[in-house]
C-alpha cells in the first residue's frame, strides 16, 4: 500500500535534545571549543562552522571512536520515542528526516537507537572521514533560495521530494507533517497547505517566527500548528486526526 502520509523530521533540537554540533564537542580532550572558534560562527554558515569544530577535534587527536561516542550519548528529545514507536506500527506513513547536519552524525544516532529502518530517506549534508581521520563535510547541493544557508534549502528538497514520489505512487501525499525547531524549518513549511500540520517545538526560534508570520502577514502561513514540548503531544495530536 502506498503511505497517505509523509511525516518531515528535522534532527537538531528536534529528534535530538541538543545541537549535534555542540553535542560532538565532547570527544575534545577539554570539552570545550577555543574562543576564537565560537567568536567566527556566522548565521548561515552552519556547515563552515561544522566543518571547522571537525578540523578543531582532529588537530586535538579526537578518534573516530570519540567522535562516535560523543553522538551516541546525545538524548532524543522528550517523547521522541513515543512518535517513533507510533510511526513504526503504522503502515500508512513514510518518513524522512531533512537536516543541516551530516550524514555521519545522523547515521550514527539513528543507528545507536535503531530507528534506520523507520526512515525511507535522510537529507543531509554528506560526510566522511578522510586519511587523516578528519570528518569532511559537503554541502548537500546549491540552490537560487535567498532565505536559506547556501549548502541547503530545505523547501527544494521537501518539493523535489514530493514530486517525485506522485511520480512514482501515482498521486500525492494526503497530508504532510513536519517537526521542528529552527530558523532554517520556515522556508520548507512555507510549500505547505492548509490539509498539511507543522509542530514547532514550543518557544523555539520557528514557533516564534510562525508566531509573528500569523501577525504580521496574516494568511501567508498555511499549515495547522500544533506547538510540541513532548513527543507526546505529536502521538496525540495524530490520533486524533487520524
Amino acid at each position: 500500500m502506498a503511505a497517505c502520509f509523509l511525516f518531515v523530521f528535522d534532527f537538531d533540537e528536534t529528534l535530538i535534545a541538543e545541537n549535534s554540533d555542540d553535542s560532538v564537542i565532547r570527544a575534545a580532550p577539554l570539552q570545550k571549543l577555543p574562543t576564537s572558534l565560537i567568536e567566527h560562527r556566522c548565521p548561515g554558515s552552519f556547515l563552515e562552522y561544522s566543518q571547522r569544530i571537525m578540523t578543531f577535534l582532529n588537530k586535538s587527536g579526537a578518534t573516530e571512536d570519540a567522535i562516535r561516542a560523543a553522538i551516541e550519548q546525545i538524548p532524543s528529545s522528550p517523547g521522541i520515542a513515543a512518535i517513533l514507536d507510533f510511526l513504526l506500527a503504522r503502515d500508512d506513513f513514510e518518513c524522512v528526516i531533512i537536516s543541516d547536519a551530516n550524514s555521519y552524525f545522523i547515521e550514527t544516532w539513528l543507528g545507536h537507537i535503531g530507528a534506520h529502518k523507520l526512515f525511507t530517506k535522510v537529507f543531509t549534508n554528506p560526510s566522511e572521514f578522510d586519511t587523516n581521520g578528519c570528518l569532511i563535510l559537503r554541502p548537500f547541493h546549491s540552490h537560487s533560495c535567498p532565505k536559506c544557508p547556501k549548502n541547503m534549502c530545505k523547501q527544494v528538497i521537501l518539493r523535489d521530494y514530493m514530486s517525485k514520489r506522485v511520480k512514482e505512487q501515482g498521486e500525492p501525499f494526503q497530508n504532510v507533517f513536519y517537526m521542528g525547531d529552527g530558523e532554517n524549518d520556515i522556508c520548507p513549511t512555507l510549500a505547505l497547505g492548509q490539509n498539511d500540520t507543522v509542530f514547532p517545538r514550543r518557544d523555539f526560534q520557528m514557533h516564534k517566527i510562525i508566531q509573528d508570520l500569523h501577525k504580521t502577514q496574516p494568511g501567508v502561513y498555511k499549515p495547522a500548528i500544533v506547538p510540541w514540548e513532548r513527543g507526546e503531544d505529536v502521538v496525540d495530536f495524530l490520533k486524533k486526526a487520524l
